[in-house]
């Protein structure tokens, strides 16, 4: 049984274009730093009804060192066999497969100290990112963009205008990532009516140059399908870069022929060249709609990799430390949240639970989680137990 305590449901926003102030953002997930108007708490979701959210889970786990948080200066052991460059933003370095995202860090805020201490499996790492907490036996919890439907009046779930689902999965639901356990993209206890829609790729419409600019592959099908979905209405998109995990070439770079063949260097020849493709293009393609204040996108994994390259050219499953961005949504761009040691190993400052980016996602689209209970065996629980990030908005 869900139950809301208050009613009141809030989110980040400026006054100019929402109608809500940023300082009401802060009140969002709990936190009591500024007390709301009486205005603001009659508005509610409504003035959060433009609101858009993509997430990216790369599927897998992508090595932090061989993205967003190089160790130029560590043992070659460490560092791995690619070199760091130079972004748009001073003193900001990528891993030099990423460069057309170094080329618009000026417009991400990167995630350097992402971490959890649960069991090292994909599993875990899932449930965390997209519904904010780890399940129990007969407690399924839900995943985000299903607490933001079913928070959200008629007619923002659906209208004569829209037929839109209100949240959609691209390229899932997952399957076969290790271990038979909840992944984390159920409605859970707030029952089938809120499940998220499963969509299908269907580019036909798209001109040549709009898929040129994601790029003709995998990864750019996929975003190009999440900007298609909020463009149509659809107010929480999660996009599966991959949908499984078992024997394939993922971000899940073990070097084993059996639980994982990808090595990095299959990082160097497609898997971050097309991401880096795809999610450059999407980020642009939104900002030529008109789409990119309104849409928060994020992307990150289940968890990051072992600081030391293995003896297969791979690195191994590590949710002690790992990096993700953030763009679009009115954020500050170019700047750095948390800091990883000198391996990359573990957080050295402001450690980020997935279960923050949960929280973040949610209040982005106007929702405050903060007071949405669940009551199993008599003991009730918070449905999303974090706090957004308000730090990316400055």
């Amino acid at each position: 049984m869900l139950e809301d305590q208050n009613g009141v449901s809030e989110g980040p926003g400026t006054e100019r274009e929402d109608g809500v102030s940023r300082r009401d953002f802060l009140r969002v997930g709990g936190l009591s730093v500024v007390g709301l108007s009486q205005a603001a708490l009659a508005r509610g979701t409504a003035a959060f009804a433009h609101r858009r959210a993509i997430l990216i889970l790369m599927t897998g786990g992508p090595s932090q060192l061989e993205t967003f948080d190089p160790k130029p200066d560590a043992p070659s052991a460490i560092r791995g066999p690619f070199q760091s460059i130079e972004t748009s933003v001073p003193g900001l370095r990528f891993s030099e497969t990423l460069p057309l995202l170094a080329q618009r860090a000026d417009r991400l805020a990167v995630i350097r100290s992402l971490a959890h201490d649960s069991a090292p499996i994909h599993e875990t790492g899932q449930q965390l990112l997209q519904t904010g907490r780890l399940s129990t036996d007969g407690l399924r919890f839900p995943h985000w963009g299903s607490v933001v439907a079913s928070r959200t009046p008629a007619p923002g779930r659906s209208s004569a205008r829209s037929t839109a689902p209100a949240c959609s999965i691209v390229n899932g639901p997952l399957s076969e990532t290790g271990v038979r356990a909840y992944r984390g993209q159920e409605a859970g206890v707030l029952g089938s009516e809120w499940e998220p829609v499963v969509s299908t790729l269907d580019l036909a419409e798209e001109s040549e140059a709009t898929l040129r600019l994601y790029g003709s592959t995998h990864f750019g099908r996929l975003l190009l399908k999440s900007r298609q979905l909020v463009e149509q209405g659809t107010r929480c998109v999660t996009v599966n870069l991959f949908d499984s995990l078992h024997q394939r070439l993922t971000w899940d770079c073990h070097g084993d022929k059996y639980c994982g063949p990808a090595t990095l260097m299959n990082y160097q020849d497609r898997l971050c060249p097309e991401f880096d493709r795809a999610l450059a293009g999407l980020l642009d393609d939104l900002a030529q709609r008109g789409l990119l204040n309104d849409t928060l996108v994020i992307a990150t994994g289940e968890f990051g990799r072992t600081p030391k390259v293995n003896d297969n050219q791979g690195r191994d499953h590590w949710p002690g430390c790992w990096s993700g961005v953030v763009a679009g949504g009115r954020l500050t761009g170019g700047m750095v949240l948390g800091a990883s040691d000198a391996t990359a190993s573990e957080p050295m400052d402001r450690p980020v639970s997935p279960g923050e980016l949960t929280a973040t996602l949610v209040a982005w689209c106007g929702i405050d989680a903060a007071p949405l209970k669940t009551t199993i065996d008599k003991t009730e629980l918070p449905l999303i137990p974090f706090a957004p990030l308000t730090e990316l908005w400055g």
